[in-house]
């Protein structure tokens, strides 16, 4: 019982996963913009 209790969570897990792929990259791009823009602003503090 709790072998199968366990791949019923792996596959949803899996499937969560796959399914949050395209939202993940939003996500990275998001925190990839507000980084630049950090670093501009440090740069920008710089001089």
């Amino acid at each position: 019982m709790l072998k199968k209790s366990a791949a019923l969570l792996a596959a949803l897990a899996m499937v969560a996963g796959l399914t949050a792929c395209n939202t993940v990259q939003g996500a990275g791009k998001d925190v990839e913009k507000a980084g630049e823009g950090i670093q501009n602003a440090a740069e920008k503090a710089k001089q």
